[in-house]
Order: C-alpha cells, then sequence, then structure tokens
C-alpha cells in the first residue's frame, strides 16, 4: 500500500489513512509550536546577551518559526507538503540549527541555551514525517552537525561529555520513536482501509452475484413457463413429435434455452456469442448454416441482446435446410439479419423493431438496436 501521506494509492482505500496522516500531521505542528514556543524562546531570551552574536540567534529563531507557519498553510488544511517545500524546509532548518549553534556561548552545548537542538528534530518531523529516509538522513546530519560544533570548540570536560550523552541520547531516541510510531500507525490504517476496501468489494460481488442468480432463475422461470406445456403435449401424447409444427416448436424451446445458458457466460464478445448459440441448435437439426460479422465489438445491454436474438430464433426454428446470419454492428447502429428457408413471423419491439418478409418458402428478417 502506498503511504497515506503521499495519497498515491486507491481513493476508496486510502482515504481513512489519508485523514489520520493528516491529523498526525496537525498534531506534530501543534507540538512543534509549543516546544518552539515554551522550550525555545525562554532560553533564547533568558541567554540572549551571551549569543556570538545575538542577531544570529535571534534570525535562527525567527526562521524557525517562519518554517513552521508556512507548513501550518498546508497542514491546516489537511493537504500534504509540496515536494519543494519539504526539500527547501528541511534545509533551511539544518542551516538555522547550525547557526543558533554558532552562536552558542561557552561551555552552553547541550545544555539549556542550546535551545536549537532538541526543536530542529520537531521541525523535520512536521517536513518528513512522510519519508522516513529522508527524515532518518536529516536527523542524522542535523545530529552530526551538532556534535562536530561541540567538538571542534576545544576538548571537551567528563562533565559536557556526559550532558552531551544524555541529552544526545534523550533527544534522538525519543523523535526516533515518535518516527517509529508514525509509520506503525500509518501502516496499520493503509492495511486496515485495504482491508475494508476488499470486504466492500467482495460484498459488491456477492450481491452482483446473487442478483445475476434471480435474473437466472427468473429466465429459467419463465422460459420453462412457456416449455412445459410443450413438454406436458410431448408426455401425454397430445402433440405429435413426427409433425413440422411440433418439430419447429421443439427446435425454438431448445434454441431459446441454449441462449439462455449462453447469456451467463464470461466472453468478450456476449452478442455474437448468444447468435452462435442459436445457430448451433439449428445445426443440429441439419440446418446449413453461415455467419458473418462485422464491425467492432458493442456493449449491447442483456434485454436489447435478448431481443435481436429472439428473430433470429424464430427464423432459424423454421428453417428446412438452410439459414445465413449476419451480425453488423457501428457505433450508431447493431443489426441482426437472417435469411431461412422456412416461414416465420418474428415478432419486435418498439426498443428493437424487427423487419420481415416472407416469398416463395424463405424468410428475411432484419432486427435493429440503436445504442443511446
Amino acid at each position: 500500500m502506498a503511504d497515506a501521506f503521499t495519497g498515491t494509492a486507491p481513493r476508496s482505500a486510502r482515504e481513512p489513512a489519508v485523514r489520520l496522516a493528516a491529523a498526525i500531521r496537525i498534531a506534530l505542528l501543534g507540538v512543534t509550536g509549543i516546544i518552539q514556543l515554551g522550550l525555545g524562546l525562554p532560553p533564547l531570551l533568558r541567554h540572549h546577551a551571551a549569543y556570538r552574536p545575538p542577531v544570529v540567534a535571534d534570525l535562527a529563531y525567527a526562521v524557525l518559526a517562519g518554517v513552521t507557519a508556512l507548513c501550518a498553510l498546508w497542514v491546516l488544511r489537511r493537504k500534504p507538503l509540496p515536494a519543494a517545500l519539504t526539500a527547501g524546509g528541511t534545509l533551511v532548518v539544518l542551516v538555522a540549527s547550525a547557526a543558533a549553534t554558532t552562536a552558542l556561548p561557552p561551555d552552553s552545548f547541550f545544555r539549556e541555551p542550546h535551545w536549537s537542538f532538541g526543536l530542529v528534530g520537531w521541525h523535520l518531523l512536521v517536513l518528513l514525517a512522510d519519508r522516513p529516509p529522508a527524515l532518518l538522513t536529516a536527523l542524522a546530519a542535523h545530529t552530526a552537525t551538532s556534535v562536530a560544533q561541540f567538538l571542534l570548540t576545544g576538548t571537551p570536560t567528563r562533565t559536557e561529555l556526559g550532558d552531551a550523552a544524555i541529552v544526545l541520547f534523550g533527544v534522538t531516541v525519543f523523535q526516533l520513536t515518535i518516527a517509529g510510531l508514525i509509520r506503525l500507525v500509518d501502516r496499520r490504517a493503509g492495511e486496515a482501509a485495504a482491508a475494508a476496501a476488499e470486504s466492500e468489494r467482495l460484498a459488491i460481488l456477492a450481491a452482483l452475484a446473487a442478483q445475476a442468480g434471480r435474473d437466472l432463475r427468473a429466465g429459467f422461470a419463465e422460459q420453462l413457463g412457456a416449455t412445459l406445456p410443450l413438454l406436458a403435449g410431448l408426455a401425454d401424447g397430445t402433440l405429435d413429435p413426427r409433425t413440422p409444427d411440433a418439430r419447429a416448436r421443439c427446435a425454438l424451446a431448445a434454441a431459446q434455452l441454449r441462449r439462455l445458458f449462453a447469456e451467463n457466460d464470461d466472453v468478450p464478445d456476449p452478442l455474437v456469442h448468444e447468435v452462435t448459440a442459436c445457430l448451433d441448435v439449428a445445426e443440429r437439426r441439419g440446418v446449413a448454416v453461415t455467419l458473418a460479422v462485422s464491425g467492432d465489438v458493442v456493449d449491447v445491454p442483456a434485454p436489447a441482446r435478448r431481443e435481436l436474438t429472439g428473430p433470429v430464433l424464430t427464423a432459424l426454428a423454421a428453417a428446412r435446410t438452410r439459414a445465413r446470419v449476419s451480425v453488423l454492428r457501428t457505433p450508431e447502429l447493431v443489426r441482426v439479419a437472417v435469411v431461412a428457408d422456412g416461414r416465420a413471423e418474428p415478432a419486435g419491439s418498439a426498443a428493437v423493431p424487427v423487419t420481415s418478409h416472407s416469398r416463395d418458402g424463405q424468410t428475411w428478417m432484419e432486427a435493429r438496436w440503436r445504442p443511446e
């Protein structure tokens, strides 16, 4: 899963994680502001005259406050920080930290006058919370620069080394722990959001499958309702299967059932697939059928496909020896035509009008559907 701060994951999965990331960043911004005012400003004011020169410490403090205010323009609106702001802000914060450390009075490293050391890490958390490698690099650079400046001032005493070790360990470990907790919470939120999205997707698929099952049962019930009288007539002998009419009715019922099965197949071209199913039943009766298809695949809804293939079924059921079927698709029109050597009277509808002619034992039929 992509990082919630960056907002690159699928929208349905990342929204809760993005909201949590925005809330975390607001909390970090608030902590940074409180620390800068409550723990950074008092030491600066108390030891102001001792800085070398004081204006450098003042400028460093003002720059850090400006970075906080600039970040607030995006953070308080719950928007991710621009890459230019994070890069430029990180560089400015590190330079301001080095400048404030340079202006420290003697023997003040990692003690009360060194107000910038603990504060800068919080600025880096605000800027780089969504970029762990960059955050670790920046924190390491900040710590290394501060330690180098400390060692370059002269040989530290044992007391100074002890004070420095305590401050370095306490501040660095605490800020790294905060960074780790942010990453952990962000990862768990992303996983929970992805799991919820997957659960929703499965629920939708289950609902669609249930609806498809209901539609299939309704179609079977409708088709069986028309077929049962035919089966009953064959069973009780009132319908003679040797007569042309009975054979035509049986052929039509078989083709309708075959098409009903084909409607639920997952295929790239459902219309041609269903037309082919109709042809298959006619071919099993010994009818020589040819099929011509032209045009690219057009998305035809199932009800429209049913009405387009219905007249085909009727014409093929009446065919005696041969039939020719053609399917023409354009973005403006879908046309299905049949020429068969048998008499049939296919019916159409307002959505799918049907034109048919019968002459000299031949039936020509054409069904048209226009996409909306």
